[in-house]
């Protein structure tokens, strides 16, 4: 079976509510590819729609080339974490392993493979009710790959580790793409995508915004710019903005500016003929999170009031 995904002009309405308006994109095999939007931007029914949950009123999801419901033994083909609450609290970690493995023919053997790799031996025969949200997300990645699938699919999978977890799994996202893999994981944690996407699919009110990789759309938005730190801003400003440049504060930093207009030799020259002190220039290198708010900032179906004008 291939390691593909293809979703292909998903449609569909909850009541008036559209909730996909032809979702197209493909994940491809030997990479991680980050799947990102606000909320309601439709990333989570369209999960569901490739794992066979939800019915669309048009489009197509496949999995290798295959609708998920003709899937014999469909953990053998996808791995899936939507939901880490989804089990049963009286069952150890274990036993809920071996429920799901009975159930598509794969052995006790395997079972205790899943659990070493998702570092959970200590607690395997714990009640799985009793485990923290890091120690069931990692019970859920565990049953993912239980059935050794080309195609791995998991939602907000950082949620709820420590950083010895975050470590691990950005280690493993990394090791299932580098097998070969497909794999999709949706996240509002830029950074960490940021470490291991290879290629990133960018949704807003239910359409695919971008479609990328991960360094052109990063070289896309650093665009021109130049960071400058420098601790005299007002006068680096002045002699900036008279060369026609144009002088923005920076994210990182009280004594940072980002200049755009200029190239970095340009903005040294500028200086240093001024005699105006700075201690660093470089071209601007824009983060996952910077390109995200950008290409999203028309996209956000639900933001705080501070971040616009009140509504009256």
């Amino acid at each position: 079976m291939q390691a593909t995904i293809d979703v292909n002009g998903l449609r569909k309405r909850f009541g008036p509510t559209v909730a996909l308006d032809g979702m197209s994109f493909s994940v491809k095999p030997g990479q991680v590819t980050g799947f990102v939007g606000p909320n309601g931007a439709g990333k989570s029914t369209t999960m569901r729609v490739i794992l066979g949950l939800d019915a669309v009123e048009e489009g197509s999801a496949l999995i290798g080339g295959r609708p998920y419901r003709s899937l014999r033994h469909p953990l053998r083909h996808v791995g899936a974490l939507l939901d880490a609450a989804a089990l049963q609290p009286s069952r150890s970690a274990r036993n809920h392993l071996l429920w799901l493995a009975h159930s598509q023919g794969l052995t006790a053997g395997r079972v205790d493979e899943v659990i070493e790799q998702a570092g959970l031996r200590q607690a395997a025969r714990r009640k799985a009710g009793g485990f923290s949200l890091g120690m069931r997300q990692r019970l859920g990645i565990a049953a993912a790959l239980l059935g050794d699938p080309p195609v791995i699919i998991l939602d907000e999978p950082f949620n709820g580790l420590d950083p010895d977890g975050i470590v691990w799994m950005r280690e493993l996202l990394a090791e299932l793409a580098g097998q070969g893999r497909a794999v999709l994981v949706s996240s509002h944690l830029m950074s960490e995508l940021q470490d291991v996407a290879g290629h990133v699919v960018v949704v807003g009110r239910g359409r695919v915004i971008a479609d990328t990789g991960v360094a052109e759309l990063l070289a896309t938005v650093s665009g021109d710019r130049v960071t400058l730190r420098t601790t005299a801003r007002q006068e680096a400003a002045r002699v900036l903005e008279h060369a026609g440049a144009v002088v923005t504060a920076g994210a990182d930093g009280r004594d940072a500016l980002t200049v755009s207009g200029l190239t970095a030799e340009g903005v040294v020259t500028l200086l240093s003929r001024n005699t105006v002190p700075f201690s660093e220039v470089a071209a601007h290198r824009a983060t996952l999170e910077e390109a995200y708010m950008e290409l999203t900032r028309d996209a956000v179906e639900f933001r705080a009031a501070a971040g616009r004008e009140a509504a009256r």
